[in-house]
């Protein structure tokens, strides 16, 4: 049968949109995942919850209830059981060494109500410091002197047309502020380099008290950047990476990399920082977070809970390459291994 060119043009256009939605769906869609039941958020309750207990895990309660945005502990062993709640409210959170960063927002606040308070073990405030926009990303170093927060300062998301964020350090024995990394010098290729679109976001650090990486978006790329805080300077490394995690034998690097320019798709990898060499991870849905280690082996990360608004489930996924995604514990966000 012979179609007009009218027809062959309608023809032709569902078959591109069927192409391209087939494509976008290949990424979105978690690839061998293992059969699990679906479950609700574990039993909340409230208790002491210690930055310093063993074999626990820290994580924000994302689940519906009245205990939703808390800090609050599981065993690491048993993720999915009940959890021991706080009263202790972020938005972002990250522990070390018994220090914590605790970012807090309050939606429609004055920006003095916007903060970062660092706490003890015990939860107690330290020290609290004003934020110059929405948190998105907290880190404290292994030895818990350093604490890092990034927030945006203008956009919502690293998918929209136009933001920018400011990033912050600070050191918890002195108390000495770095209040935005823009101001550090930047080596890229070997040369000096600054523009007026410069931005830091997603800090991770070394076990040395002073070597940190982080991303670094300008000119609508990002990069890898090492830095060091007492030089208070950073040298570029390797493009496309955002969101940066340093593992524990701080031979490797997990991130997320984008993998259709222009939309807010990315996909997990791991780079060797000895041969610079990338190892896409096995979880194909496009990851919006900041991955934590659990181990030299294993990563975790956050996923929009299906079917619930406003909630993130932590998964798993072998920092190898290898295996499957599989789920740590409903309703949760922002983890971080005690002890």
């Amino acid at each position: 049968m012979t179609l007009s060119p009218k027809r062959r043009l309608l023809v032709l256009a569902v078959a591109v949109l069927l192409l391209g939605g087939a494509a976008t769906a290949m990424v979105l869609r978690a690839a061998a995942r293992a059969e699990q039941p679906r479950q609700g958020a574990p039993a909340v309750t409230t208790g002491q919850v210690t930055l310093t207990r063993p074999g626990a895990l820290a994580l924000l309660n994302t689940a519906q209830g009245p205990h939703r945005g808390t800090l609050a502990s599981v065993p690491a062993e048993d993720p999915q059981g009940g959890r021991t709640a706080s009263d202790l409210s972020c938005q972002r959170f990250h522990a070390a060494a018994g220090t914590g960063v605790c970012l807090r927002s309050t939606p429609g606040a004055l920006a003095q109500d916007n903060v970062a308070l660092i706490v003890d073990a015990e939860l107690r405030t330290r020290r609290s410091f004003p934020l110059a926009g929405t948190p998105s990303r907290a880190r404290v170093s292994p030895s818990g002197r350093f604490a890092a927060w990034t927030v945006f300062v203008a956009g919502e998301s690293y998918g929209a047309a136009f933001f920018s964020t400011r990033t912050a350090i600070v050191d918890t024995t002195t108390w000495q502020l770095e209040p935005d990394l823009e101001k550090f010098e930047i080596l890229m290729d070997g040369k000096k380099y600054s523009a007026g679109d410069v931005n830091f976001w997603g800090v991770t650090f070394s076990k040395d008290d002073d070597t940190f990486y982080a991303t670094l978006g300008t000119d609508n790329q990002t990069y890898l950047v090492k830095g060091s805080i007492s030089g208070r300077s950073v040298t570029t490394l390797a493009r496309n990476v955002e969101c940066p995690s340093l593992s524990p034998d701080e031979t490797r690097v997990a991130y997320k990399k984008r993998v259709q320019r222009g939309a807010s798709l990315w996909r997990e990898h791991v780079l060797d920082l000895r041969t610079l060499r990338e190892q896409p991870l096995a979880e194909k849905h496009s990851v919006d977070d900041q991955a934590a280690w659990l181990d030299d082996r294993t990563l975790a990360y956050a996923l929009p809970t299906e079917g619930a608004v406003d909630s993130t489930d932590l998964w798993t996924v072998p920092a190898d390459g290898s295996g499957s995604p599989r789920l740590l514990t409903p309703g949760a966000s922002s983890p971080a291994r005690l002890g």
